[in-house]
């Protein structure tokens, strides 16, 4: 028989749904470390950070309690995008300039540039060698210095290895946007490297 520890994430959820606390908070354990550097990630103040924290998981609690979350064995996702959604909203209201500069998108809101029939940005080229294992970390001032909406989906994919379907569920895209929008975070990641006369190859 499972214990609690071992369920998988939908199935904490249908026990607190029931009214099972401890499985609420081994949910909690289970994810608020990597949901908080992900918050973290897109708002860079700490304070900020905490308060869209709390207000992720008052909305989880509300939903499950309203019974209106479906087990898709997706719930780490889930997480991000009620978070992502909260950042956005504050950004909206503060009139920050949309996370996707408009110059770059068509009518259908999909990159202009055929980025992905380009030969020279396969997954065997830019990925491997711009994302190395060995390089990963040496790049975070490269990453840092990308526009909001590149920094956080190479945050995803190769920090957080999410797959594009993932990346695309958060964001509430279709997977050759996401895609699309990796490659061009690379284009810029490689020119950067190349003006700062820095090798990305591990």
């Amino acid at each position: 028989m499972k214990t609690c520890s071992t369920l998988s994430d939908d199935e904490l959820v249908r026990l607190y749904e029931n009214g099972n606390d401890n499985a609420f908070d081994i949910l909690l354990n289970r994810h608020q470390g990597k949901l908080f550097n992900y918050i973290y990630f897109l708002t860079r103040d700490e304070d900020f950070a905490n308060d869209v924290f709390q207000d992720t998981f008052v909305r989880v609690v509300t939903s499950i309690r309203s019974h209106n979350y479906e087990a898709t064995g997706n719930f780490g996702s889930w997480l991000m995008r009620i978070s992502r959604n909260l950042v956005l909203d504050h950004q909206r209201h503060m009139q920050v300039a949309s996370l996707v500069p408009h110059e770059c998108l068509d009518e259908n809101g999909e990159l202009k540039r055929d980025l992905l029939n380009n030969a020279d940005l396969c997954e065997s080229n830019i990925e491997s060698e711009i994302f190395d294992h060995e390089t990963k970390e040496s790049l975070r001032e490269l990453v840092d210095s990308l526009v909001d909406n590149q920094r956080e989906i190479i945050y995803m994919r190769f920090y957080r290895d999410m797959s594009f379907k993932e990346i695309a569920q958060v964001l509430g895209v279709s997977i050759n946007t996401a895609l699309g929008r990796v490659r061009y975070a690379l284009i810029n990641l490689r020119r950067m490297a190349g003006e700062r006369h820095l090798s990305l190859v591990g």
